[in-house]
């Protein structure tokens, strides 16, 4: 099967509003994490449940060195595999989690309609939502800004993952911790 690619987020919009911000989730599925927090969104018991104990658990093991990322995504989506290989070719560690449904992972890190894109992460300590290129989130872990992580919202033809598009320009959003956001780079 061929993966899905969508022209712009408007397209993508139409069909998916209910996906990102229907049901809370669907059953089965690991807890998202949450940026800011060692802690998945909702505690999971490991006598209940242990091959979520022992995910959670190999989520939080890194190579030293290596950024490690927490990539929530549907597991038919295209570019979002794409964005994961490029975060791979640019020395990120990725754990990822497939679910059909993200829109608890989208509630649970302050994620807005108006922010959200096709995949969402987390990384020591911030959200990242959407094609942020990877470059960007090194300079956020580096700098370690008040923020609570960055937004590329929809899916800009050109930005990582979606390089099979014809390029536009797009802004890479800082979020801040109120909600609020402002530009942290135009690429």
């Amino acid at each position: 099967m061929f993966p899905i690619r969508f022209p712009s987020f408007r397209t993508f919009l139409g069909a998916s509003t209910i996906a990102l911000f229907g049901a809370t989730g669907c059953a089965g599925e690991s807890e998202p994490a949450v940026a800011g927090t060692d802690q998945p969104a909702a505690a999971t018991s490991a006598a209940a449940d242990p091959a979520a104990a022992t995910l959670a658990s190999a989520s939080r093991e890194a190579v030293p060195g290596v950024p490690q990322i927490t990539v929530y995504k549907t597991p038919t989506c295209g570019c979002c595999e794409d964005w994961v290989d490029h975060l791979r070719d640019n020395g990120f560690s990725v754990i990822v989690h497939d679910q059909n449904d993200l829109s608890g992972v989208k509630v649970a890190n302050g994620i807005t309609q108006q922010l959200a894109s096709c995949h969402t992460a987390v990384i020591d300590g911030y959200v990242v939502e959407g094609h942020v290129p990877a470059d960007l989130i090194a300079r956020m872990l580096h700098e370690r800004p008040e923020i609570a992580g960055l937004a590329v919202p929809g899916m800009p033809g050109g930005s990582p993952g979606m390089e099979s598009a014809p390029k536009e320009p797009y802004q890479v959003l800082a979020i801040g911790k109120d909600g609020r956001t402002s530009v942290y780079a135009n690429r």
